[in-house]
């Protein structure tokens, strides 16, 4: 039997070098010309490619993965040497000591359900295969060192053998009970040395990754597992981080802790780590509905905004009316284009949304319902799901800091919805206007200092503070101060005034809805949208278009921002250049919204409207009106046109001022 192995393993080890030079040459050709030789570097091989060129030597990585993970990297350090003398004379080649090679699964059979479970689906039946886990990064721990190999010899036959620390038995060695020399004559000794240099080191690092809430049903708890990365794997994700890794299960015991029974925790030794935060929201969308999107801008060409209105129709469609929190709803979700200048600053492109309101008026249903619209994101409450809170916070896990990712972090690329938004924890309120504004969480606890990213849309909802006082700001009718109510967009006030007639056509709506349910699983697009197409239909336009602003809209949200500078009627936390930007975000919203890819002046004029419904006092418009009481009108584009007639009027003013100004000073 021994023999048989021994004659097996250079057939495959001959048979890994071949391909790895085959395949790989040109990474193996750049590690050859990198000038460190102390350096871990990977050799990325497709394991579909393998399993076409080599199956049973592929079977052999996926059932055991332990010792042929090392004998490619040995095939890796070979076909190195075949490489370093083959090179061209003027090519200044440097041995390296350590290649591993990383398997990427992607696109191989390893992608069925048994060998990439869901990280609650982990079982011992995985223990010792390939295995492949989906995950976001919760917690990252320090970077460390640990022994990875130690050779020892033999004192009788003087033969020299590598061992290799378990993980299961807390990196300990332990010795063979007999030399494990494989010769026809067996020399049986039981005695043995350490060679001196010989050991080698690796850097350590470990993480810890949660599957998606996205994928779980009601009430199932989202489980963790515990990822060990190593050499040039460690530092490259960060909490927060959606990726899939590659790698062997094992356990190791857990820590001792005083009368706390020692049980043996799952853990993944990565070999392959991907990360796919460019993936987060992607939803496939046929090209079927491409064309019916295309098809329903067609048919409402001469009335575009009675076709936007069928839109917002349905979001939240089980609450009557409210069409001003609906288009903010939809405006914050679609988002405007992010900017980056010359010198490398970035404006976001995410809006912000607040709901200040009494109890009993939606704010909680539109939480959900967006949540349900975005591809990725995160429901919590003010004082936050976990010890994290909202941002980031250090936590000590078996007498080691790590730094545990909040809401924010873990909503990255999506939306993090947040009710009782005023009950914030403290450390969360110093930290969330960076995170708000800049999109960074910047971090310095227990020694650990980085940087985090939150490029989040962030959706609040909030109640008075008291009894809503509305000739006082919002700042007093709040918890909230002023500057960080200066972070969002649009903050639309709720109030639950009396008004007979109100009240008649929403208790109408409501007892007849039950009635009504039953007829309304058509998908007739010119009435109401269903909840699937209007997820395609959000993602496909943040997409496919970047809106631009026209010489028209510039101009009119050019006026409206000196006007609003100019009046002594505004909250001064607002008409900051803050403001502007706000501006121009909902601006781009609306016209992504319209299926368009420039801003028209009817896109300024909405994002106008969307703000003016955030001030107590409106500069421009006689009359706002309660956000709860406003309601969908039979015909949009005419009552546009009004008031796209008044506004024009206000802001001309501004123009002939400007005017006279410059005469004045000719």
């Amino acid at each position: 039997m021994d023999s048989h192995k021994e004659e097996v393993v250079p057939i495959r080890l001959h048979s890994a070098v071949e391909y790895l030079l085959r395949c790989n040459s040109d990474q193996l050709h750049s590690i050859a010309l990198s000038p460190d030789p102390k350096l871990h570097y990977p050799l990325f091989v497709d394991y579909a490619e393998l399993m076409d060129a080599d199956p049973p030597l592929a079977r052999l990585v996926f059932a055991n993965p332990t010792d042929y993970l090392r004998f490619f990297d040995e095939a890796a350090i070979l076909a190195h040497k075949r490489v370093l003398k083959g090179m061209a004379s003027h090519e200044k080649g440097v041995e390296k000591k350590f290649i591993h090679v990383r398997f990427n699964v992607s696109g191989s059979p390893l992608e069925c359900p048994e060998t990439f479970p869901s990280i609650g689906r982990v079982r011992v039946k995985h223990r010792g295969i390939l295995l492949t886990l989906k995950g976001t990064v919760i917690r990252s721990g320090a970077v460390k060192m640990y022994e990875g190999q130690r050779t020892y010899q033999c004192k009788k036959c003087k033969h020299m053998f590598p061992l290799y620390p378990e993980l299961e038995t807390r990196n300990s060695i332990t010795l063979p009970s007999i030399c494990p020399s494989q010769r026809s004559n067996p020399c049986e000794g039981t005695k043995f040395q350490c060679v001196e240099n010989t050991t080698v080191c690796h850097d350590y690092q470990e993480i810890k990754i949660q599957e998606s809430t996205q994928v779980l049903g009601v009430g199932v708890i989202p489980r963790s597992i515990l990822v060990i990365l190593q050499d040039d794997l460690v530092d490259i994700v960060k909490a927060g981080d959606d990726v899939i890794v590659t790698g062997i299960l094992t356990a190791k015991w857990s820590p001792d802790l005083k009368d706390v029974r020692c049980d043996l925790d799952p853990i993944l030794i990565a070999n392959h780590v991907r990360r796919t935060n460019e993936l987060k929201s992607d939803i496939d969308i046929p090209d079927d509905f491409t064309m019916k999107f295309t098809q329903f801008w067609s048919d409402f060409r001469h009335t575009p905004l009675k076709g936007r209105n069928a839109i917002l129709r349905g979001i939240c469609p089980q609450v009557f009316g409210l069409f001003t929190v609906k288009l903010a709803v939809a405006l914050t979700l679609i988002g405007g284009v992010q900017h980056v200048d010359a010198s490398g600053t970035k404006i976001r492109g995410e809006s912000h949304l607040l709901l200040v309101g009494d109890p009993g008026t939606g704010k909680s249903q539109f939480l959900k319902f967006a949540a349900k619209l975005s591809n990725r994101s995160v429901i919590t409450t003010g004082l936050g799901s976990t010890s994290a809170g909202l941002t980031v916070t250090a936590v000590k896990d078996g007498g080691e800091w790590m730094l545990e990712a909040g809401a924010l972090v873990l909503a990255d690329g999506g939306l993090c919805c947040i009710d009782e938004f005023d009950s914030m924890r403290e450390h969360d309120r110093a930290t969330i206007h960076e995170a708000m504004e800049q999109q960074t969480i910047s971090v310095a606890k227990a020694g650990l200092v980085t940087t985090l990213s939150t490029r989040t849309i962030v959706f609040g909802a909030t109640n008075p503070k008291g009894h809503y006082d509305p000739d006082q700001p919002l700042s007093v009718n709040t918890a909230l101060s002023g500057p960080l109510l200066s972070r969002f967009d649009i903050v639309l006030v709720l109030l639950d005034t009396k008004n007979p007639e109100w009240d008649a056509v929403v208790s109408s709506h409501i007892l007849a809805e039950g009635e009504s349910e039953a007829g309304k699983r058509d998908e007739d697009l010119s009435n109401i949208w269903p909840l699937p197409i209007l997820r395609r239909y959000i993602h496909y336009v943040k997409k496919h278009f970047k809106p631009v602003l026209t010489k028209e809209a510039e101009k009119v949200i050019s006026s409206y921002y000196q006007l609003q500078r100019r009046s002594g009627t505004h909250n001064a936390a607002r008409t900051t250049v803050r403001m502007l930007e706000s501006l121009i975000r909902l601006a781009q919203a609306h016209a992504r919204l319209m299926f368009r890819n420039e801003v028209t002046r009817l896109d300024a004029i909405t994002a106008i409207l969307c703000i003016e419904s955030s001030m107590t006092i409106s500069a421009i418009v006689d009359s706002i009106g309660n956000a709860l009481h406003s309601n969908f009108t039979e015909n949009p584009d005419q009552e546009y046109a009004k008031q796209e007639r008044l506004i024009l009027e206000k802001l001309s003013s501004v123009d002939e001022i400007q005017e006279s100004n410059g005469s004045e000073g000719l």
